[in-house]
């Protein structure tokens, strides 16, 4: 088995590789002065099982090719396996149609990364699960949710909590958590009039007293966070916190997060964080090293990676 990693999250591959007590193998990501990606796998590989660590996080185009390239340069050197590993999927949000002459990209990006030569897609708590049906190929989605029950358990007053999920769609990954630490189910029921903007309505279940989990897979810009965290305190919520998967936090979310009545967002490191998310106070990183590493190991042994989950 041998593990390689684009740019887009050096140290989480280089924890993994600890994990997996296993050096990171050697490869050459560089660029030509008009930016063209050049790829240079520096070892043997021909026969083995064979894992590429990238997450197609900002600036995504240019991470997805770099995984594309590396693909297509193991499977020329006789890569007997090659199993792609993406803790963030991207383009996971375009996953249907959302109107006229749209196009559905997370199918476009599916068959892409097949078309280049991958066997297997390993992936973290997609934006939604039958996206594992767009590609071809075996395709494992993980589950944070017991690293974020560990750390409920560890960190929070977990025997007054209660789960929510910030709108409707979301409530099966919440209902999810509530179950691995017994605690009861809320929903922010939430109309948004255009992208990037979002109006709290209603608080289904009962939040008074309590302190809230609000519990996602994606932040972007934060705002139905920050809103549904305000709804909560006024619905009598003793606290609000928060915990999502991927932190992309783009633009002033990072800002909007650090001033807004949430006590604390938690998330992994499926995204490197930046060094403002690292200095915002109430922002704080769980790692997914252990979880994806002994994926890894699993799929390489043949493994049961279900079981993981149980």
């Amino acid at each position: 088995m041998k593990l390689f990693a684009g740019n887009s999250n050096r140290p989480l591959a280089e924890d993994i590789a600890r994990y997996l007590e296993l050096p990171l193998a050697q490869a050459m990501v560089r660029r030509f002065a008009d930016q063209e990606i050049f790829v240079e796998i520096q070892e043997n590989v021909r026969g083995e099982d064979v894992f590429v660590m990238q997450s197609t996080s900002y600036p995504a185009n240019d991470h997805l090719m770099e995984l594309l390239i590396m693909i297509d340069a193991l499977r020329r050197a006789s890569a007997r396996r090659i199993t792609a590993v993406l803790p963030y999927f991207g383009y996971a949000r375009q996953d249907r149609k959302a109107g006229g002459r749209t196009p559905i990209s997370a199918k476009l990006v599916a068959n892409i990364i097949t078309e280049a030569g991958a066997d297997r897609v390993m992936t973290l708590d997609l934006h939604a699960g039958q996206i594992q049906g767009f590609f071809d190929i075996p395709t494992d989605n993980l589950f944070s949710a017991p690293l974020i029950a560990r750390d409920v358990k560890a960190f929070q007053d977990w025997k007054n909590v209660v789960v929510v999920s910030p709108d409707v769609g979301g409530v099966v990954r919440a209902r999810a958590l509530a179950k691995r630490i017994d605690a009861q189910l809320a929903i922010v029921d939430k109309r948004r009039d255009r992208p990037g903007e979002s109006e709290v309505m209603n608080i289904i279940g009962e939040v008074a007293g309590r302190h809230c989990l609000l519990i996602d897979d994606i932040i972007d810009s934060g705002g139905t966070l920050c809103n549904a965290a305000d709804a909560l305190i006024a619905a009598g919520a003793v606290s609000a916190s928060a915990y999502i998967t991927h932190g992309v936090l783009s633009g002033g979310a990072v800002a909007r997060i650090s001033s807004s009545s949430l006590k604390e967002l938690v998330i992994t490191d499926s995204i490197q964080p930046t060094a403002a998310i690292r200095s915002a106070p109430n922002i704080r990183i769980i790692t997914t090293a252990n979880l994806l590493g002994e994926a890894i190991a699993r799929t390489a042994s043949e493994e049961s990676v279900s079981s993981l989950f149980d």
